[in-house]
């Protein structure tokens, strides 16, 4: 188990214990503050994860007295609760903070044995549950905007198919009732003809069998396509490089692994969320058995529309179509999300 330990042990501040519906460290005597980041998977290759953990230490080492560890929980999921439950038990941690729609669920079962261990969790939901607090990301919206610039270029490319690609690792609820359909509803506002070709990798590494998926799609008539696959997302990409089409990039800035073939980038401002929430634990604010939703208003999701290789790959004409489409969404013009 692979640990990294962030201390602060400058002048001492003043904490207090957890209380009531604001948890988190207050006024009261002098204690260290120790923050377990759980990673349910590993660091190396998952930028989200890599966002998750800077944003928490960077909280951490703006006050004195407080520790945060990273622990990984590796690739099989059905060790991440008893994982998590392990960190519970030892007592360490004052705060568990983590990322993955699975995790609300897995610490609500790990609360029923703990109730005395606060989570706070992004990417998921939960509400209700007194010791722990869930940031959902509007996902409707992040995919509705890969969907919009996707059906942009592929109908500009005019190769007479209204179709775009949705390679996924696997089938969950964000999934399936969040992003595919968001997807297919940001290409539908381009053109109402637009059908998606979904497929599923199975897992969240093999990149032989996202670039095979990928090629199958292109021959299908897919000239845009989205992977949401983690590792398996690179054999997608060389797929579309090798085969000429275009692929749009999720969660994180992508215009730099293969510029010109990479032609939108829907994004997650992770490591933002992760530091301004720790800090609301931090001051004794983060409103624990609530769950919230933030979005494109809020500045944790967005579109990257200032790349320069975004600029040289999508003419002004599609970029400016996009950028209103984007305007529409943060101004509250357009409402989307469930």
């Amino acid at each position: 188990m692979k640990k990294v330990l962030i201390l602060i042990t400058l002048t001492a501040l003043l904490f207090g214990c957890k209380s009531g519906n604001s948890g988190g460290a207050g006024a009261g005597a002098a204690k260290t503050v120790s923050i377990g980041i759980f990673i349910p998977g590993v660091m190396s290759g998952s930028p989200l994860y890599e966002m998750l953990a800077l944003g928490v230490q960077r909280a951490a080492a703006e006050n004195t007295g407080v520790e945060a560890t990273i622990i990984e929980g590796g690739y099989n999921q059905a060790e991440w609760e008893s994982r998590v439950t392990s960190m519970a038990a030892s007592g360490d941690y004052d705060l568990i903070v983590s990322s993955n729609p699975s995790l609300p669920a897995i610490a609500s079962e790990v609360s029923a044995k703990f109730p005395k261990q606060y989570f706070l969790l992004l990417d998921g939901e939960l509400s209700g549950n007194p010791s722990i607090y869930t940031l959902r990301y509007n996902q409707w919206e992040q995919a509705y905007m890969a969907g919009h610039i996707a059906a942009l270029v592929a109908k500009a490319a005019g190769q007479g198919q209204a179709r775009i690609g949705l390679v996924a690792a696997q089938e969950y609820p964000a999934m399936n009732d969040i992003i595919l359909p968001g997807y297919r509803e940001g290409a539908q506002a381009v053109d109402p003809a637009f059908t998606v070709d979904f497929r599923v990798v199975g897992n969240w590494f093999d990149a032989e069998r996202g670039a095979q998926l990928a090629e199958e799609m292109i021959h299908n008539g897919a000239s845009v396509i989205l992977p949401v696959a983690g590792g398996a997302g690179t054999g997608v990409l060389q797929a579309a490089f090798e085969e000429g089409a275009k692929v749009v990039w999720f969660d994180i800035n992508g215009y730099d692994l293969l510029p010109g073939t990479v032609v939108g980038s829907a994004v997650l401002h992770q490591n933002e969320a992760a530091y301004e929430q720790t800090k609301r634990y931090l001051e004794g604010r983060l409103p624990f058995g609530s769950a919230e939703i933030v979005g494109v208003a809020d500045g944790y999701v967005g579109f990257i529309d200032d790349d320069p290789h975004y600029i040289a790959a999508v003419s002004g004409e599609l970029r400016e179509k996009q950028a209103r489409l984007v305007e529409q969404i943060r101004s509250g013009v357009l409402v989307l999300g469930k």
